[in-house]
């Protein structure tokens, strides 16, 4: 019983049974169908048209393969938009009770806790913030991002009120973003309950 891994081009996906149709290159003849897909492999990277490489545990048993692996055939199989596949964890309190001063930003680190992993693009987050005067507000971006072109929570109409907001906040390379205060000084929550990779 050899095993063998061989080339060939997806030809069908069905997300139910999470299996794949594959033609195999080396015998062009030959269309496997029913052949279990990887569960790393979704529907944004197994595209009609992808090369992928199909694993037989025994080369003699067409049956007894996975599709381990799915990547560009030239300009076909390409996902566009690019994946980016968004994963929920345990809500977790990242930020607590942080008093930024007006006019200031700080760095974060979200990966590493929380179940943020390291290589995350972005997090879903919740956040809120209080301020002793009015108006105020926060911008949120990836570390060195455009804080005022990503995310925004305010403007706060009451001293002393609260104001939340939620949405999906990128990341910088090494897993951080940065918080500016704006109008007053800002005591700032956030929590992160996911993230995309």
């Amino acid at each position: 019983m050899a095993q063998a891994i061989k080339r060939g081009i997806l030809t069908g996906f069905s997300t139910s049974a999470y299996t794949a149709s594959v033609l195999i290159l080396e015998a062009t003849s030959t269309q496997l169908t029913g052949v279990p897909i990887a569960t790393h492999i979704d529907g944004t990277s197994a595209q009609v048209g992808a090369l992928c490489a199909v694993l037989f545990f025994d080369e003699q048993n067409p049956t007894d393969a996975v599709v381990m692996a799915m990547y560009a055939n030239g300009t076909s199989g390409v996902p566009t938009p690019p994946p980016g596949r968004v994963t929920f964890v345990t809500p977790t309190q990242q930020v607590t009770n942080s008093t930024i001063n007006a006019g200031v930003t700080q760095t974060f680190t979200l990966t590493g806790t929380g179940g943020i992993v390291s290589g995350s693009l972005g997090v879903l987050f919740k956040a809120y913030f209080t301020a002793a005067s009015v108006p105020a507000h926060l911008d949120l971006a990836a570390h060195s991002g455009d804080l005022s072109k990503t995310c925004s929570i305010g403007d706060l109409q009451t001293a002393n009120g609260t104001l939340n907001g939620v949405g999906v906040l990128p990341l910088s390379s090494d897993g951080k973003i940065d918080i500016k205060a704006n109008g007053a000084n800002c005591t700032v929550n956030l929590f992160t309950y996911g993230y995309i990779i």
